[in-house]
C-alpha cells in the first residue's frame, strides 16, 4: 500500500499567475500605506482596475500579538478582505527578517493570490526600520526573504523595488530578485534618493532594461498621471502593466476606458463632456466619487482607519478645497468615532457637492475641453475645480550657480 505523496502541488509561476488568475491586467493599483485599504479597492475596481494590493503591512507587528494593528492591516474577522468583490488580490509585507515575514505571510495566504515584498519604500520609518528600499545594501537579505516565501507558500510571491542611479545595477539586482523565487517584478522607476519635493520623473529606459533581463512579469510604476499615459509607459517601457499610486489617489477614473460603464447618475451622453479629446478615460465630480467611498465604508463589517478616510475625502477633492476653505478647515478639524464621525463627512461632502454644481452651472454649455487650462510650470491640462483629478508637484528648483569671470 503506497503511504501518503509528501510532494507539494505545483507553485503557479509569474506568467501563470498573470494569465491565469490575474487574466493578465494591464492596469493595477499600487500597494499605498493607509490608503489601498478595502473600500478604496472596491472603488478602484469599480472604475477600472484589474489587479490591486493592500497597503503595506509590517510583518513584525503584524507577527506580534497586538490584534488591533492585525485587525486594521488586514481583517479577517468579517471574510470581506481577501473575499469574492476583493480579487484578484495581492498582499503586501515590509520586512527585515526572513522567519518572522514567512509566519506573517502564512495568516493571510488562504486570503489572497500572491505576497509581495516592500522593497521601495523610501520614507524615514523605512529607514529606521531597515525595510523598504534601505534593504538595496544588503542583497543577502533581500535575496533570503524571496527565498524563504518562494520554498514555503502555496502562492507565489512578488516583489515591488525602486531603481538604482546605475542601469547594470537596477538589472542586476532584479536578476538577483528572480533567482530568489520573486514571480513578478514591479519597478518603480525612481531612486531612493527621489521623495517628497524631489520626487522628479520615474525613469521608464531602467524599468525597460528590467523588462529585457528577466523571464517573469514586470510591472511598470511611476509618471502615470492621466489615462494617455498608460499605454505610452506600456509602449516605452515594454512591461506587461502599468501600476499606478497617487494616480488613482487623487482620480480613481485614471484607469477608466471606453469599456467602463458610467455610474447610472450619468448618460452615456455625458460621456463627451467629462472626457478629453484623445483620452479614452472620463473624468467625475469629485464630491460624487467621495460619496461613493463614504456609501462603501457604510456598507463593510470591516471597520475602516479613520485616517484613511480623512485621507481619501482631502485627495479628492483636493481641487476645491483650496478654494473652499472652510470646508478644508472641517475636514481637517472633523473628530470621532464610527457613525458619528461619517455623517460629518457626508455633510462636508454634500456641502461642496451643492457648491461644485453651482460653479458648473456658470459655465453651463461650454466643452470639458474649453474649460481645461494649463499650468505655466509643468504644461499639463488642470481640469476645473470641480473634477477628481491628477496632482503633480512643481518640479525641483535646481539652483544655478552663474561663474563671475571677473
Amino acid at each position: 500500500m503506497d503511504g501518503p505523496s509528501s510532494s507539494k502541488p505545483r507553485k503557479l509561476t509569474g506568467h501563470e499567475l498573470y494569465r491565469d488568475v490575474f487574466k493578465s491586467p494591464k492596469f493595477v493599483v499600487a500597494p499605498m500605506v493607509d490608503q489601498s485599504e478595502l473600500p478604496w479597492r472596491i472603488l478602484s475596481r469599480r472604475y477600472g482596475a484589474q489587479l490591486v494590493y493592500t497597503p503595506m503591512i509590517n510583518a513584525k507587528m503584524f507577527d506580534s500579538s497586538h490584534p488591533t494593528y492585525k485587525q486594521l492591516s488586514f481583517n479577517t474577522v468579517f471574510e470581506e478582505e481577501g473575499g469574492p468583490q476583493d480579487r484578484p488580490l495581492i498582499v503586501q509585507f515590509c520586512a527585515n527578517d526572513p522567519e518572522t515575514l514567512l509566519r506573517a505571510a502564512k495568516v493571510v495566504e488562504p486570503h489572497c493570490d500572491a505576497i509581495d515584498i516592500n522593497f521601495g519604500c523610501p520614507q524615514d520609518i523605512a529607514r529606521r526600520g531597515h525595510y523598504g528600499c534601505y534593504l538595496q545594501d544588503d542583497w543577502d537579505l533581500v535575496f533570503r526573504l524571496i527565498r524563504i516565501l518562494h520554498e514555503n507558500l502555496t502562492i507565489p510571491v512578488t516583489a515591488k523595488f525602486r531603481v538604482f542611479p546605475s542601469e547594470e545595477k537596477t538589472v542586476e539586482y532584479a536578476k538577483m530578485m528572480e533567482r530568489a523565487g520573486a514571480q513578478i517584478l514591479t519597478c518603480h522607476g525612481r531612486t531612493r534618493e527621489q521623495k517628497g519635493h524631489n520626487t522628479g520623473l520615474a525613469d521608464w529606459a531602467k524599468i525597460r532594461a528590467v523588462r529585457e533581463a528577466v523571464s517573469v512579469p514586470v510591472f511598470a510604476n511611476g509618471n502615470i498621471l492621466f489615462h494617455s499615459d498608460i499605454q505610452r509607459c506600456l509602449d516605452e517601457t515594454g512591461a506587461d502593466a502599468v501600476m499606478t499610486a497617487e494616480g488613482d489617489l487623487y482620480n480613481p477614473t485614471v484607469l477608466s476606458s471606453s469599456s467602463t460603464p458610467l455610474p447610472a447618475e450619468f448618460s452615456e451622453s455625458d460621456r463627451q463632456n467629462l472626457s478629453l479629446p484623445g483620452e479614452d478615460s472620463f473624468y467625475l465630480p469629485h464630491p460624487f466619487l467621495a460619496r461613493q467611498y463614504l456609501e462603501i465604508v457604510k456598507s463593510l463589517k470591516t471597520p475602516t482607519a479613520p485616517s484613511a478616510i480623512k485621507g481619501h475625502l482631502f485627495k479628492l477633492m483636493r481641487p476645491a478645497l483650496s478654494i473652499e476653505k472652510d470646508l478644508r478647515d472641517r475636514l481637517g478639524m472633523a473628530r470621532g468615532k464610527s457613525a458619528g464621525l461619517i455623517e460629518e463627512y457626508e455633510g462636508i461632502v454634500e456641502e461642496m457637492d451643492k457648491r461644485m454644481k453651482d460653479a458648473m452651472k456658470k459655465v453651463e454649455g461650454q466643452s470639458l475641453e474649453e474649460l481645461v487650462k494649463v499650468d505655466p510650470a509643468t504644461g499639463l491640462n488642470v481640469l476645473p475645480h470641480w473634477l477628481a483629478q491628477p496632482y503633480f508637484r512643481p518640479p525641483p528648483i535646481v539652483q544655478r550657480v552663474q561663474k563671475d569671470d571677473e
